[in-house]
């Protein structure tokens, strides 16, 4: 009887079956017959050369014909593949496994799929949306009445991809998309905001169908293993008396010993969770009369501030400019940059009779307006405004994590007008700017060149041009670049950098982004030197992103373990005996006054090897001992947080050095 009753589906799923399949074989007659197959090379990282043919043959058969195994995914010349996918002509061809960040998020692609279906034909559930993203796959959906138990989901799951279902895809366009998702007017709504072109991709597995940015793998046997974490509500706008949204999030994986190395991942990831040490630390937390925006305690504070300093230190060396821009603005200022347009869902608004306003979200409209207050010279120009103000947006509760991902954040944001002339070198100095800064954390990082979306805004020779410029400058600059098709702002092409952590995750921060449309639209205009008005070429660029979360990627690249010139706990002084706490009152005083992060330990309950245990698991960075002997000579006794033991030291001396140590930014411990 179950099977049975599994297998039924509901009307509104039969009938968008039936239009799908009708749109399949639309699209089959529109097509045609095959073509002329044609031999073809197929080039591998390793030297060989494997022929094919052109139409027919595809990564999966090249991975088994190779003997290479685990693959789930493939770039063909640097552009992601899907094994069933068949190849077209001659190509460079990487198969990549679970064990590449491309390849685990086409399992939990794949997965989330599987789990959308699932939710669908075994529990009534009406599936909204379904992806994956840094921590595994997800279905947001709505249930009319019962509830999940994450064992019997996971069950379900693992039974549905055994049956090896494949992943069969079609572009669609949103006539189409209306005509398929007809009954489910949310889920329509979610597509139609997500939608970077004219087209989505709607993907079958089974019985299901799911709207899907690809690629996929090429039929559910790949996933083995299953593994659902939690059930969580999502804020989403739903008519009054309907059911809330939920989000079910899960992983599942191509084998145990994928979940294995998944398992230690996730522990060690645990160990350093930015959330932990902040408690731990005493350097945040969050509160529900705020949600999303983060209190900073002193110690967090100092970070947040030291980060700050470091890029402003960095901003007055590069020729930038600090200003200062109110919060809120009337919506008169959004649609005239037309944020209101595209983004107004995002915003916090605020009423006063009769007008709207909205805090902020982003610095460069009100940089624009900036740049409008008088008649400006091509000999002014480049103008570099750096702008720290806090911005604010109306993230899903259900994307709040920690300091990754809030409400209330602040930018290290800056906007460059230019003329186009100057947008190479200006390109060059941002990269520049951001390898300078990034050899400090001792992160290393990769650039994306990320070109024309469609659609997009602008005429296409500007794009061409600026793609060209921003091409050669990431070839001068020297360091490694991918091309990035399709993926630009709407506005303009961009240079995003992936940053490498400790542990091996990968942090989009930085980016440098070009706009044709922000001048255009504030009609923008500077004096060139032969007299004719012109327009100036708008540069959006940041270094850290914003601060809250390069403070989470910070704090768990370190463990913890802060380097000492960015450390809320820099020393930590212990006297020996009460007759020497005065003495050490004076050393903490000393550090204080020169800007360090200072404390005293003066409890007397407690022995030496204890305070000095405490210190160290507190995370001081160094610890200073004072005795009767350091009170005489005017010397302390310094210990590194490693336990490395420094000598007996002169005052004047350790202050010199941490000084120094402090200034040069150095991520070593001793000196």
């Amino acid at each position: 009887m179950e099977k049975e009753k599994d297998k039924q589906l509901s009307p509104c799923l039969s009938e968008r079956l039936h239009v799908f399949e009708s749109l399949w074989e639309k699209r089959g007659e529109q097509q045609g017959g095959r073509t002329a197959e044609e031999e073809l090379r197929v080039h591998l990282p390793d030297g060989r050369t494997v022929k094919g043919t052109a139409g027919v043959t595809t990564p999966m058969h090249i991975a088994q014909k190779s003997r290479v195994k685990g693959a789930v995914v493939s770039t063909v010349n640097g552009e992601l593949w899907e094994l069933a996918r068949p190849l077209q002509a001659d190509c460079d061809l990487h198969l990549l496994g679970f064990d590449s960040a491309e390849g685990r998020q086409v399992v939990w692609r794949s997965g989330a799929c599987v789990l959308g279906g699932v939710l669908e034909a075994h529990f009534g559930a009406t599936v909204c949306r379904g992806s994956s993203s840094e921590v595994g796959l997800y279905c947001d959906y709505r249930l009319e009445n019962g509830s999940l138990s994450l064992g019997e989901v996971e069950d379900k799951c693992r039974r549905t991809a055994s049956l090896k279902l494949p992943f069969s895809s079609l572009e669609l366009d949103v006539p189409e998309l209306k005509e398929l998702f007809k009954d489910d007017q949310l889920r329509l709504q979610l597509i139609e905001e997500e939608m970077t072109g004219p087209t989505a991709t709607v993907y079958r597995c089974g019985d299901s169908l799911h709207v899907c940015s690809g690629p996929l793998l090429p039929h559910t046997g790949y996933l083995r293993v299953f593994k659902m974490l939690k059930f969580s509500a999502v804020k989403m706008d739903v008519e009054e008396g309907e059911p809330g949204v939920l989000r079910a999030l899960g992983v599942c994986f191509p084998g145990e010993k994928e979940q294995e190395d998944w398992e230690k991942e996730r522990e060690e990831a645990r160990r350093r969770d930015h959330r932990r040490i902040g408690k731990h630390q005493e350097l945040f937390f969050f509160n529900d009369v705020s949600p999303g925006s983060c209190f900073f305690l002193p110690k967090g504070a100092h970070i947040y501030s030291t980060l700050t300093d470091f890029i402003k230190s960095e901003y007055r060396r590069r020729g930038f400019r600090e200003v200062i821009t109110p919060s809120l603005f009337s919506t008169a200022l959004w649609e005239r940059s037309g944020h209101w347009e595209h983004y107004s869902e995002n915003m916090f608004l605020v009423q006063c009779h009769p007008h709207t306003y909205a805090l902020k979200p982003m610095n460069c409209p009100a940089h624009c307006l900036m740049f409008e207050q008088r008649v400006r010279s091509w000999r002014e120009l480049p103008l570099r405004w750096a702008d720290f103000g806090a911005l604010h947006r109306n993230e899903l509760s259900g994307a709040l994590t920690g300091l990754t991902r809030v409400r209330r954040f602040c930018q290290d944001d800056a906007h460059i007008f230019c003329t186009p002339e100057q947008l190479e070198e200006e390109i060059i100095s941002c990269l520049e700017f951001v390898r300078s800064v990034y050899t400090v954390f001792g992160f290393s990082f990769r650039c994306l060149l990320s070109t024309r979306p469609d659609p997009c805004l602008g005429e296409p020779l500007l794009w061409d041009s600026a793609e060209q410029q921003l091409e050669r400058s990431l070839k001068q600059f020297g360091e490694p670049w991918e091309l990035n098709p399709g993926d630009g702002a709407f506005y303009g092409p961009k240079i995003d950098i992936l940053i490498r952590d400790a542990i091996g995750r990968q942090h989009q921060c930085a980016t440098i982004q070009l706009d044709f449309q922000l001048p255009i639209r504030f009609n923008l205009q500077y004096v060139g030197a032969d007299g004719e008005m012109y327009r100036p070429v708008m540069i959006h660029r940041a270094v850290l992103g914003s601060l809250e979360r390069m403070i989470a990627i910070l704090a768990e690249n370190f463990g913890g373990k802060w380097p000492f010139w960015l450390s809320p706990a820099q020393v930590m002084v212990i006297p020996i005996g009460g007759s020497t706490e005065e003495y050490a009152q004076q050393v903490v005083k000393s550090f204080r006054e020169a800007g360090f992060m200072a404390e005293l330990d003066a409890d007397i309950g407690a022995t030496l090897n204890k305070k000095i245990r405490a210190a160290q698991l507190a995370q001081y960075n160094y610890v200073l001992v004072v005795g009767e002997r350091e009170q005489e000579s005017g010397t302390v006794s310094v210990r590194t947080r490693g336990g490395k033991q420094l000598g007996q030291r002169g005052l004047r001396e350790v202050l010199a050095c941490l000084t120094e140590l402090r200034e040069s930014r150095s991520n070593q411990e001793g000196f």
